[in-house]
């Protein structure tokens, strides 16, 4: 039996965090490309005149778009570097006064 200490289990817990934060993303992203052209074929078959498909790609590709900003972007991560940043500033000046 492995003993974390302190530091590597938050360590641990964080990659966790990560990997299903990109599981979600990946599912999401798969779902999409697979439904999607099926709803472009399926419309093409039945009412070739009228694109509806384009609706719930267009929802769904916002939806993903979001959720890849939220995972790779300016999500959780982007916040933690911007909180270490403003306390690192922050001991700067204290340190200075």
């Amino acid at each position: 039996m492995e003993t974390f200490t302190n530091k590597d289990e938050l360590a641990y817990r964080k990659a966790t965090r990560r990997v299903k934060e990109l599981k979600g993303f990946y599912g999401n992203l798969t779902s999409y490309c697979v439904i999607i052209p099926f709803l472009a074929i399926l419309n093409v078959m039945t009412a070739p005149g009228y694109l509806w498909f384009l609706w719930p790609m267009l929802g769904w590709g916002i939806g993903v778009t979001f959720h890849a900003v939220s995972v790779f972007g300016l999500g959780k991560q982007w916040e933690e570097r911007k909180i270490k940043q403003l306390m690192d500033e922050d001991r700067k000046n204290i340190k200075t006064l």
